[in-house]
């Protein structure tokens, strides 16, 4: 590796070639305010909060490559008034309702302001005036909190390759808008919710539905019932000040309780339901050889994509309804005939790492007999200021259990929760289902980590290998996808999630601001924790779940079945690509 002497604020020191002055500076343990930068997603230098003397000149040092003997300096007058006015002019045409904003408290903006001590704005003068955009079930757009960082664009255009997003306009009329300024509802968002996890400040969150919520549980005449994702539990606890990848399963469901929901059920039933019913897909499409490859259809995000992007290959998607749409359906029909309830009372709630799932529950595609599957969608965060408004000491409470009948899941389930989790799933299930015989080692630890693109050919024993593809974050998926229509890849099944890692880091996880995200790995320390849940269950595999069985045998007769199909598959529609 070729390396260069620099000097920066008098220390020497030898970095590789190629380095940028903030990545040095921060390897020295020195710190350079940013706004604009993320690593990966964002180098545009546009906000010049970052700049750094070299000579007589202010550089932004994000996108600045270190020479051999720079001499650089960070931390002079003449740097620290640049900062402060870039900062300034930021905020004088920023909509300063720190009080009542979502991200008061965690907005990169407000952090940046205090570390440089800025306690009055001198600059006034006209202000933009901008319109919410409250169109989207999923994602609320206020411009009149944008910094023009270019972040969102980043994550939505290089990292999603979704561009539903991007910068229109010059000088102070510079907006980030929609394609021909459209709303975003009508434009090609896939809900995903990157852009809020790259937004420095409020300019984008998620649709709240908290109101709604605590509107039906304020209502008698309702039975409200409430399921969680696997990711959730895994990410809750750093809203409460807990190390990222700390497990709360029992808390989590010891304050649902608390909230006032009528039952507290798991997810993880819905998704080895999904697994009995992907997986029977799945060796009748190998046995048939049509619709190959079977593609997963767990994730809203990515079915979007493929409604807009791709939809000559629409019927490569599993008709499998999403696991926690499955599991509505069932506290809607099994559940409420079992208990006694009228479905038209029942209002289930679903608590989501992903702002998709708020568009996935609205779509008419997911109800039944004139009910949605799924009444409202809560993100992580979402959930998280309900426990705070409440009142609740959640560090300090005891665990307890979830509710049955469906409230119970197997450690196949939990790992849907990362990137690889339903490919292993559907693999313990499917090696079992057409050999017979119990797997001794049931981890299938090539479907794990956290490359892109994972290619792995899978054997079982009665002789049939299935090509599998598990690919994580839309812009992996675009490439594999383009691959396959120029007939250079060819899969038996994939897996696909919308967001890099998985659910772990969907759009409605706990925002980890770009500092922090640079140094640890968020995606690593969250799925630990998820496959650690799932060596901790006693039933790992979903085919073995004794409340998956007995559904099958008291309702819905076998996977695939005709009841099954009305209520666990679904279809899809095409969109259009602008």
């Amino acid at each position: 590796m070729d390396t260069i002497k620099i000097m920066i604020d008098g220390i020497e020191t030898d970095i590789a070639k190629g380095t940028t002055v903030l990545e040095a500076a921060r390897d020295l343990g020195i710190h350079i305010p940013s706004l604009c930068y993320m690593k990966g997603i964002n180098h545009s230098s546009s906000c010049r909060v970052c700049v750094v003397e070299v000579g007589p000149r202010l550089i932004a040092s994000c996108t600045l490559k270190a020479e051999e003997g720079m001499k650089i300096q960070t931390n002079t007058k003449k740097v620290r008034e640049a900062r402060r006015t870039s900062v300034e002019l930021l905020l004088s045409d920023h909509d300063r309702e720190c009080l009542s904003c979502s991200r008061s408290g965690g907005c990169e903006l407000q952090t940046v302001s205090n570390d440089l001590n800025i306690r009055n704005v001198t600059y006034y003068g006209e202000k933009s005036s901008q319109v919410k955009d409250y169109t989207s079930p999923s994602i609320v757009r206020d411009a009149s909190k944008c910094i023009l960082c270019g972040r969102c664009v980043g994550a939505c255009g290089t990292l999603q390759t979704v561009n539903a997003i991007s910068f229109a306009k010059r000088g102070f009329d510079t907006v980030i808008s929609t394609a021909f300024g459209r709303s975003l509802d009508e434009s090609t968002c896939v809900n995903c919710g990157q852009c809020i996890m790259a937004c420095p400040v409020g300019a984008l969150t998620e649709h709240e539905n908290i109101n709604d919520v605590w509107n039906a549980l304020s209502d008698p005449s309702k039975v409200v019932v409430v399921q969680t994702a696997p990711a959730v539990r895994v990410a809750l606890g750093e809203e409460f000040g807990m190390p990222v990848g700390t497990r709360v399963t029992g808390k989590m469901t010891a304050a649902l309780r608390k909230l006032g929901f009528d039952k507290v059920f798991d997810t993880n039933f819905g998704a080895d339901l999904t697994i009995m019913e992907e997986g029977t897909e799945l060796i009748s499409r190998l046995n048939s050889g049509q619709n190959l490859p079977l593609m997963t259809s767990c994730c809203p995000g990515w079915v979007k994509f493929m409604e807009h992007n791709f939809p000559n290959m629409l019927d490569n998607l599993s008709t499998c309804k999403s696991p926690h749409e499955m599991e509505g359906a069932m506290v809607k029909s099994y559940f409420a005939k079992k208990m006694g309830i009228d479905p038209k009372s029942i209002v289930v709630v679903s608590i989501m790492p992903c702002t998709a799932k708020k568009f996935e529950g609205s779509r008419e595609e997911l109800s039944n007999e004139s009910m949605q599957d799924v009444d409202w969608v809560l993100t992580t965060r979402e959930l998280a200021a309900m426990i705070k408004e409440a009142g609740i000491d959640f560090v300090n409470l005891k665990g307890e259990a979830f509710d049955s009948p469906i409230g119970e899941g197997s450690g196949a389930a939990v790992i849907f929760g990362a990137t690889g989790g339903v490919a292993e799933a559907a693999l313990r299930t499917v090696f079992e289902l057409t050999s017979g015989k119990e797997l001794e080692t049931i981890e299938y630890t090539a479907v794990r980590g956290m490359d892109g693109i994972k290619e792995n050919i899978i054997e079982l024993p009665n002789g049939k290998k299935i090509r599998t593809a598990v690919v994580h974050g839309l812009g992996n998926a675009r490439k594999l996808m383009e691959a396959m229509e120029r007939g250079e890849k060819s899969y038996d099944f994939m897996e696909v999630m919308a967001c890099s890692g998985g659910c772990i880091t969907g759009g409605g996880q706990p925002i980890v601001d770009a500092r922090r995200s640079e140094q640890m790995d968020i995606k690593a320390l969250r799925a630990k924790a998820i496959y650690t849940e799932d060596e901790a269950q006693t039933v790992r595999k979903s085919h073995k779940n004794p409340f998956i069985t007995a559904l099958y045998e008291e309702f819905l007769g076998a996977p695939n079945s005709h009841l099954a199909h009305e209520l666990l598959h679904t279809h899809y529609v095409k969109r259009s690509k602008f």
